[in-house]
């Protein structure tokens, strides 16, 4: 690329804009180990919401991660303007939002990124930008749709996603090494944020008992919102003696490492599924409206620029095993049957646990 072409040959100073949610910033990381590679000299900084920080723990693509509260106040906005200002060579935005393209505007005389469709109301930003990608909701995949980014860039494209790590020299949680089972045991993450991603507790209960059946211990994994301990509690108070109820008590890194040592991994449409399939365990994900499509967990050692999942039917690629709820409309990209993220998904209520056991019969057969 020429500078001409308003972007830099080498540029020493990149910027990375990823401001969504934990599974979002974590299906990033393809895109910046991809310039990293390309630009190893160069200082790669990381634009994230302060609640996704942990996903990019000891990421050694990065040096530095900048963090900004999700609803900043005004003193917010001048601290990150003083921060950003001209502090670039090249911003690369991967979200189409306001805010977003205007810390890239801030940041770097150059850019790059994603941009709404000529029909969207956002169609201008593409003006403000050296060169652009239409952002695909419904049939690109997340890490193809940000892989784009590094194809503009006339860069190679690398494929493998980069969980967090444990940090040498930084304090783990007290007792983490006695909290991971002597014997083989399967990771449940039954709880994801909103309940129309939701199966029934009465599933995760008839899961857990089966797995303890076939002679592993149960960890159950959550986050530390008392809403999210309560209902991973629920589920540990009917499971067999000797079920693990880690809920809370771990941080992004150190449940990566315990899943990593996992028999496999069962959870929904959440981050965390997202991370167990980045560190290559086996994965059971049980997803409702969602558009596998776009959103299906990236399967570990897959490196094609083709989708890897279909939109329809329970399907399996290499360490994945896609299973999608039970009915004609799925996926329908909806928020749950009432249309809000806190409504139930009928598919999801009618998956029965049969289907759950069937595919955990077949991880535990190759063993």
């Amino acid at each position: 690329m020429s500078r001409a072409e308003g972007l830099p040959i080498s540029p020493d100073r990149v910027l990375i804009i990823a401001m969504r949610y934990l599974g979002d910033v974590l299906l990033t990381t393809a895109l910046i180990r991809s310039i990293r590679r390309a630009y190893p000299k160069a200082r790669l900084d990381v634009l994230v919401y302060r609640n996704t920080v942990a996903m990019l723990e000891g990421n050694p693509d990065i040096d530095n991660v900048i963090a900004t509260p999700n609803r900043p106040e005004r003193s917010d906005y001048r601290n990150l303007f003083r921060t950003l200002f001209r502090r670039y060579d090249l911003a690369v935005v991967t979200q189409t939002g306001d805010r977003p393209f205007l810390y890239g505007l801030i940041a770097a005389p150059a850019r790059i990124g994603a941009v709404p469709s000529r029909q969207s109301a956002g169609w201008w930003k593409r003006l403000f930008m050296a060169r652009w990608t239409e952002f695909d909701d419904f049939n690109t995949h997340t890490v193809l749709q940000h892989l784009r980014l590094a194809e503009l860039l006339e860069i190679p494209c690398c494929f493998e996603l980069v969980p967090p790590q444990t940090v040498t020299g930084r304090k783990l949680t007290e007792g983490y090494e006695s909290m991971r089972p002597a014997a083989p045991y399967a990771v449940l993450h039954p709880y994801p944020q909103w309940t129309y991603k939701r199966w029934t507790v009465d599933g995760w209960v008839e899961i857990g008992r089966y797995l303890n059946s076939r002679g592993l211990t149960v960890v159950l994994s959550g986050g530390p919102a008392d809403e999210e301990r309560e209902y991973v509690s629920d589920i540990a108070d009917r499971l067999p003696t000797g079920a693990v109820n880690l809920a809370g008590r771990l941080s992004l890194a150190e449940l990566g490492g315990l899943i990593a040592g996992a028999r496999l991994f069962i959870g929904p449409d959440t981050g965390i599924t997202h991370l167990a399939a980045a560190v290559g365990v086996p994965v059971i994900a049980l997803y409702g409206p969602t558009n596998p499509v776009k959103w299906a967990p990236w399967p570990y050692g897959y490196r094609q620029r083709s989708n890897p999942f279909r939109k329809k039917g329970s399907q399996r690629v290499n360490n994945i095993r896609f299973i999608q709820g039970e009915a004609e409309c799925v996926p329908c990209h909806q928020e749950g049957c009432d249309r809000h993220r806190n409504s139930r998904s009928r598919c999801l209520d009618n998956l029965p646990s049969e289907t759950v056991r069937q595919a955990i019969a077949e991880i535990l057969a190759v063993a």
